[in-house]
């Protein structure tokens, strides 16, 4: 049975996580205050629903506690994104995610008891800032504060190159996940394949090493 899904506030992260889950086959809830914005989600989610979520009596009207994920998405309005978390955790809710604008709004969201707490704002930058520094560097995916995800296109210089060669983990504590080569992910690859330009390396470190490993790809 696949999971369902309830995300409230319609702006544009919240409206993007409901449609794209739409979009995969999930059973979604669509809830904001705002009546226009729900006329829109409307067509591309299972429900849509105006309804305020600092109201606990009308939470519990839309059996918000029997969903497996409730994404609270509100934007600027920290108040209402506070409240409703706290109402989602009185109610048992197994799951709440929380999107959070400031570092200091992140801190009081998890210490009432938000599962997990989001930064795309954040976020986005720090992925656009790492596209910018280097046109190999294809996407940035931050694990914790120590930790990320790299995609680095193999470059002229990397091709023809084996893992064994390039020596990654010896040289920035580096790991290579996988190669992912036209539409074919190649996970856990053998150390002695050769590189092919344009193929894009899968590579997972602490992000002081990850940071070394860039200027070389830049460089490259």
């Amino acid at each position: 049975m696949k999971k369902q899904f309830a995300i409230i506030g319609m702006g544009r992260f919240g409206s993007s996580v409901a449609e794209y889950l739409g979009k995969l086959g999930y059973e979604v809830l669509a809830v904001d205050d705002n009546e226009a914005r729900i006329q829109e989600i409307s067509d591309r989610v299972t429900y849509a629903v105006q309804a305020d979520s600092t109201d606990e009596d009308a939470l519990r009207n839309l059996g918000i506690r029997n969903f497996d994920v409730v994404v609270v998405a509100i934007g600027q309005d920290v108040q209402a994104s506070i409240m409703t978390t706290l109402i989602l955790k009185e109610m048992g809710v197994p799951n709440i995610i929380v999107k959070a604008a400031s570092e200091l709004q992140g801190k009081v969201l998890a210490k009432i008891g938000a599962d997990k707490v989001i930064f795309p704002e954040r976020d986005m930058g720090r992925r656009v800032a790492h596209h910018l520094i280097s046109p190999h560097i294809l996407d940035y995916i931050e694990l914790s504060e120590e930790h990320s995800i790299v995609e680095v296109r193999a470059g002229e210089a990397m091709a023809g190159q084996s893992l064994r060669e390039l020596d990654i983990r010896a040289k920035y504590s580096c790991n290579v996940m996988g190669i992912r080569r036209g539409d074919k992910l190649n996970i856990a690859p053998n150390a002695d394949e050769k590189l092919q330009e344009q193929d894009i390396l899968v590579i997972i470190g602490e992000n002081s090493n990850l940071t070394r490993l860039e200027k070389v790809v830049e460089q490259a």
